[in-house]
């Protein structure tokens, strides 16, 4: 597969009034396209900061991030799904959806239309007419993920989407992101602090550590899927990482 986005000595350095914050130093990752990336690592290792500066919110002390072999710009072609829901009470589910579209300008009889296409791959077409408030947690997730995939973005940025959610939910996700991520093929950039999660969902895991935030190994998840959390495979590939997290001093 080419290579989607490229990552090159990358380092932060927030400059705050009480004292300068390394966030992150010597950050180098290849991602192919259509890859499933997970990033993990202890609080404060610089992987949300590393998805903020993907997605256009903080600025590079130094390095390079390229996409498609072009320096990315703030307004690339990317969606963002927040662990907050982060609707718009006011609006229905496929009102919600259709926002990023009306924006640029789609006429109402076609977004709608993607809106509602959308909205079936997450389950929720029986849905779309109601507000956020009478959804559940997880369906207003799900259509958070709905509408980032609405204006059809070439990469998907996703920060601890399911943390917020119980267990089962957060499982039934979890297939439901597989799933959608194997028919619509977008590279997807994944933070989460849960393993189990990261080894469910990535193509690769990429290990973070803290002061400053730096990548220690990137680890290949090459069983097939469906995965079964309860394989040896997985619980190996599982009790590896958090030995690198824990095991870096």
């Amino acid at each position: 597969m080419p290579t989607k986005i490229q990552i090159q000595n990358l380092r932060k350095v927030y400059d705050t009034p009480e004292r300068k914050v390394h966030a992150l130093e010597n950050v180098n990752i290849d991602i192919q396209d259509g890859e499933f990336i997970c990033l993990v690592g202890l609080s404060g290792c610089g992987k949300t900061t590393l998805l903020n500066i993907l997605a256009g919110f903080v600025e590079i002390t130094h390095g390079d991030v390229y996409m498609d072999g072009k320096p990315i710009t703030e307004d690339y072609d990317k969606g963002v799904v927040f662990q907050e829901y982060a609707l718009f009470p006011w609006l229905t589910a496929v009102q919600n959806v259709e926002y990023g579209m009306k924006i640029r300008n789609v006429p109402p009889d076609e977004r709608k239309r993607i809106a509602m296409e959308f909205l079936r791959l997450v389950r929720l077409e029986e849905f779309a007419d109601l507000f956020p408030h009478s959804l559940s947690g997880g369906m207003r997730q799900r259509v958070a993920v709905a509408r980032a995939l609405a204006f059809d973005p070439q990469v998907l940025l996703m920060d601890e989407p399911f943390g917020a959610l119980d267990a089962q939910t957060r499982e039934e996700l979890q297939d439901l992101t597989v799933d959608v991520w194997q028919k619509t093929k977008k590279t997807v950039i994944y933070v989460t602090h849960n393993l189990a999660e990261a080894v469910f969902l990535g193509n690769r895991v990429v290990v973070f550590i803290p002061n400053p935030g730096r990548i220690r190994e990137i680890l290949t998840i090459d069983f097939p899927r469906p995965r079964d959390a309860l394989a040896p495979e997985f619980i190996k590939t599982q009790r590896r990482i958090n030995e690198l997290i824990r095991d870096w001093k």
